[in-house]
């Protein structure tokens, strides 16, 4: 009985080292060799300093600026440490009443813009973290950051466009604008 116990404790320990410690530091040692942005935390920087991620979106609400896609994380918008959804179905009245007032908020910003609303800026993501939305919702945006910022919606649709990511490898999910990107940027345009 005690050799059995003693070899299940020695494979326990073994196990731990291989799967807890050195199977970890290998995997880390390798990211961060093979892929150091990527394994830092895609951080975006300006002037030297770190001003978020590329891959966590951020909460932009005055005017001037691109809003991303609503975040259903508690308890406030994009919070990295509570991601999740609102895990409300197609026919909860609580996901209409939200999308509504979502639109009800997109209109009074920008009273004369009658175009469709894209889905993206009145639905939350499984994730409630994405930092991109599709070029469509920047360009109905488009003319609201124009006004804000007092230069013209051409310079502000050529900034969405310069800062539009194609599909991954050309055929991978669908075209897509970081909103922290295509904010900084509209910043060093001026204004």
């Amino acid at each position: 009985m005690t050799t059995l116990l003693r070899n299940a404790f020695v494979l326990l320990l073994m196990m731990t080292a291989i799967t807890g410690v050195a199977y970890p530091v290998v995997v880390g040692g390798l990211s961060m060799l093979l892929f150091p942005k990527q394994a830092a935390g895609s951080l975006i920087e300006r002037d030297g300093k770190p001003v978020g991620s590329a891959l966590i979106g951020q909460s932009f609400t005055a005017p001037r600026y691109v809003w991303g896609r609503p975040s259903a994380t508690t308890p406030g918008p994009n919070n990295a440490a509570a991601s999740t959804g609102s895990n409300l179905g197609p026919t909860n009245p609580a996901l209409t009443d939200a999308v509504k007032q979502r639109i009800a908020a997109l209109r009074a910003a920008d009273p004369e813009n009658r175009a469709p609303v894209p889905v993206d800026l009145v639905t939350a993501s499984a994730s409630g973290l994405d930092p991109e939305i599709t070029p469509a919702a920047a360009e109905f945006q488009a003319g609201r950051v124009a006004r804000e910022r007092g230069i013209s919606a051409e310079k502000v649709r050529a900034l969405i466009a310069a800062n539009t990511e194609g599909r991954q490898f050309g055929v991978l999910g669908e075209p897509r604008v970081n909103v922290l990107r295509l904010n900084l940027a509209l910043d060093q345009a001026g204004r």
